[in-house]
């Protein structure tokens, strides 16, 4: 009975062991399994599987992405998306966010990407994997009609509406008569033509593909000044790790630039096609 009990405590030994060595082997696999999809792009995959892509914008830029009378978020950038969005196969979903923490709600990953009219700038560059550039843009002073100001110089010592968080903001801090300003910064350009009309700020410093959108689409009763400052151009962003994303879409919109979808929309928008895209 001893040696019996002896053999069945050997017996024993082996079999935890061999149960510890494929606990570890499994215990590996799953690991190195982990990490590859943890350092892998899944970007991609991630949007196909979930069969959505959430836009970010700021709902108020009119004419790239905006809330209509109707409550709709339409626009020029929305109706690319929605093209590129049903050529991927997916859904296109519009989630308005706060221009001034747009990379927070892109790093948390609450949207997949900001597509509206954002213009691209070095720390862009370096925050976001950014698509090719697909629009030219300049920023510009704009006026009342009947305001006295001919020029940029006429300008100093004068009160200046500014969107928050724009390349626009950054640019009039920069520009020639920027210590001379009050700068007065709003949530959107919308709520900085507003204070202009009532009289609280003297100008408004923005994106001229706005501005012009909203003197001939919107009747405004503005001037655009002639010496406007630096040109830009209008880039997608994206997370700074989700390449696959990024190219996709890239791809889509040669591929529209190539068939003439592209210049269907922007002529659609603009009165012509005025993307910079190259096609595939």
């Amino acid at each position: 009975m001893k040696k019996v009990s002896v053999l069945k405590r050997i017996f024993a030994g082996f079999l935890a062991a061999g149960m510890l060595l494929g606990g570890a082997g499994c215990s590996s696999n799953s690991s190195s399994k982990s990490d590859t999809n943890a350092t892998g792009d899944q970007s991609l995959q991630k949007v196909l599987d979930s069969g959505k892509l959430i836009l970010g914008l700021d709902a108020t830029f009119k004419p790239m992405g905006y809330t209509n009378e109707k409550d709709e978020i339409v626009g020029f950038d929305s109706d690319v998306a929605a093209e590129v969005c049903k050529r991927m196969g997916v859904e296109l979903v519009k989630q308005p966010i706060n221009w001034d923490t747009k990379e927070e709600d892109l790093d948390g990953g609450r949207i997949d990407c900001i597509w509206n009219g954002m213009s691209i700038n070095p720390e862009r560059a370096n925050r976001m994997n950014l698509s090719e550039p697909y629009m030219k843009n300049k920023m510009v002073f704009i006026v009342p009609a009947n305001s006295e100001a001919k020029s940029m110089s006429d300008l100093a010592n004068s009160k200046i509406g500014v969107q928050n968080g724009s390349t626009a903001q950054t640019i009039l801090q920069e520009c020639e008569i920027g210590s001379t300003i009050t700068e007065s910064a709003m949530a959107t350009n919308i709520e900085a033509m507003q204070q202009m009309e009532l009289g609280l700020v003297d100008a408004v410093f923005l994106d001229v593909i706005v501005a012009d959108y909203e003197i001939n689409m919107g009747n405004k009763d503005y001037r655009v000044l002639p010496d406007g400052l630096e040109e830009e151009e209008y880039a997608i962003g994206f997370r700074k790790n989700d390449k696959a994303l990024r190219d996709k879409v890239q791809e889509i919109l040669g591929e529209m630039k190539k068939d003439g979808k592209l210049g269907e929309i922007s002529t659609a928008w603009f009165g012509s096609d005025i993307t910079t895209v190259s096609a595939n």
